[in-house]
């Protein structure tokens, strides 16, 4: 047997079922480069589904974690300190909201978002102002609260009873959304690029629209960020491109550059929600994962987040001259390639005998690469992706 086929075997026996791997083990990477157990390399173009945003094994990153970890790895949050409280002011600094919650997951963040809102609705409006319009073919997360939030059917299975209180939109139909937003609604949640739901990005016209009409309403905008925060899309948060400032913003993935680290971001009408022992976690803010998160943040500088962009564009032109791409959709290093007479799964199997990692997005590819990738590397991995749609 090989490495892997050792590995398979065990991972077979003792891990639960839940997850469709890839017949490869990762074993070492850097940057946008890795090796499975074998030796054979791969450009990843997936970043661990966004998450490594400095790529694999950064040397600052590396260096702030390891040091961070040679000096104190928990303590709890009955305890100050100096990593959480550093990276809370880069956030509320660079973004602009008034305070922070750290969580650990994006799922997470989303919850807390949820739990805000509705407290916020309940100390001012009362207990009956609590629903929650969030909008079709949206994904939130997977704990029974964040699917139930998810606008999408095929969610919506297995694990009854759903938490109560969400309503669905159509995303870029304000029409839509104001026959939904009666006195029960206390907020609205969007993710600026629909991620899962096949990179799409709403129109700036609704968006603003609809920041105007919770605004006037008094019902909380929440941007879920999870997946478009963090440099991805060309600035810190996609929202900062759309002109807006929510009421609150979720984030986690590219934030602990790898480590699991995520937040919820108040604004001026949310600092205040949350009292003692209304919210908690054991983990959030943790020494080390905030390490991490501060040396991510302190890379994103205005020109670190214009290369994203223009990396992302050199991608988009070069992927429209290869065959059976139809279109391309996204924002900075998030895109989506939209596919004609092949499916994309086919495309993600097909691309690891070339040696490039991919993702998909309902019909589409998407790509998430790390935010420091290479024009070498990018350029290495679209061969590997022309090869590979070359041969449908």
């Amino acid at each position: 047997m090989t490495n892997f086929e050792l590995l398979k075997q065990r991972d077979d026996e003792y891990i639960i079922h839940s997850y469709g791997r890839f017949p490869i083990a990762i074993d070492k990477g850097k940057n946008a480069t890795c090796y499975d157990l074998d030796g054979k390399k791969y450009i990843d173009f997936t970043s661990g589904i966004g998450v490594n945003s400095l790529g694999f094994c950064d040397d600052g990153w590396v260096s702030a974690v390891c040091s961070q970890l040679n000096k104190l790895q928990h303590i709890s949050n009955l305890y100050y300190t100096s990593p959480c409280v550093e990276v809370a002011e880069l956030l509320v600094k660079m973004t602009g909201m008034k305070n922070v919650f750290f969580s650990n997951s994006g799922a997470e963040s989303n919850e807390g978002a949820i739990k805000a809102a509705r407290k916020y609705s309940f100390t001012k409006y009362g207990e009956n102002r609590n629903r929650i319009i969030t909008l079709k073919n949206s994904f939130h997360g997977r704990t029974v609260t964040t699917l139930a939030a998810t606008g999408q059917d095929v969610f919506h299975n297995y694990f009854f009873p759903f938490t109560e209180g969400f309503v669905f939109a159509e995303a870029n139909n304000i029409e839509d959304v104001k026959s939904k937003l009666d006195s029960s609604v206390c907020a609205v949640v969007v993710e600026l690029i629909q991620g899962e739901g096949g990179v799409l990005p709403l129109d700036s016209a609704f968006v603003s629209e609809l920041t105007e009409l919770c605004s006037e309403k008094d019902v909380l905008l929440i941007a879920d960020e999870v997946q478009t925060g963090v440099g991805r899309t060309g600035t810190l948060y996609a929202y900062q491109q759309f002109g807006i400032t929510p009421d609150i913003v979720t984030s986690a993935k590219g934030l602990g550059g790898g480590l699991p680290f995520g937040c919820i971001l108040f604004g001026e009408k949310t600092q205040d929600v949350f009292g003692p022992g209304d919210h908690a976690t054991t983990f959030g803010g943790n020494p080390i994962c905030s390490a991490g998160a501060k040396e991510v943040l302190s890379r994103l500088t205005p020109e670190f987040l214009g290369e994203v962009k223009e990396k992302g564009e050199y991608i988009s032109e070069k992927l429209l001259k290869m065959p059976h791409v139809k279109g391309i959709a996204g924002m900075g290093l998030m895109l989506g390639i939209e596919l004609s007479g092949i499916e994309a799964p086919e495309v993600v199997r097909a691309g690891l005998k070339h040696g490039v990692l991919l993702l998909t997005a309902k019909q589409k590819l998407r790509l998430l690469p790390p935010l420091t990738i290479t024009y070498k590397e990018i350029d290495s991995g679209l061969k590997a992706l022309e090869k590979t749609l070359s041969e449908f």
